[in-house]
């Protein structure tokens, strides 16, 4: 088992569902994922559970898939609470250069100022970035904060 400072970074926010192991703050081992969060997350987390000593989780807290997000948080504060380890957070937007975020319809999530709404994209879809496991975890934009941000667009 590694036990070398290792940490494991989550963004559930859209398919696929991204799952990064860091050491000393490196990528060393990454899962991505296409099922569903609630079917994927529990065998990723076997697996990392079985090979690596995790110091700290970190998750984008949203916005995206409401489900994802709920069954992401739920699972990975059960981790942190029975393992005694932190869990932090911050928004997806980091995760994808601050690009759209799909919501519902032609309806996309947008940070402008800080500040999460959703709006209507009327740019064009080859713009949109996808979410990528950072190759070097910078612990500075994570908080303690990780309500999950579920910014939902009026129905």
């Amino acid at each position: 088992m590694i036990k070398d400072n290792i940490k494991v970074l989550v963004i559930s926010l859209t398919s696929p569902l991204l799952v990064g192991v860091y050491k000393k703050n490196k990528l060393i081992k990454s899962y991505i994922k296409t099922e569903k969060t609630s079917d994927i997350l529990p065998v990723i987390f076997e697996d990392i559970l079985n090979l690596f000593d995790i110091k700290a989780l970190y998750m984008a807290t949203g916005p995206g898939s409401f489900m994802a997000i709920k069954v992401s948080f739920v699972f990975l504060k059960t981790i942190s609470i029975t393992k005694q380890i932190p869990l932090l957070g911050c928004d997806g937007f980091y995760f994808n250069q601050n690009s759209p975020i799909k919501a519902v319809a032609n309806r996309f999530f947008m940070k402008k100022n800080a500040t999460i709404s959703p709006e209507i994209f009327d740019g064009s879809l080859e713009d949109i970035k996808p979410f990528e496991l950072p190759f070097i975890l910078d612990e500075i934009i994570f908080t303690k904060d990780v309500e999950p941000l579920y910014v939902l667009p009026a129905v």
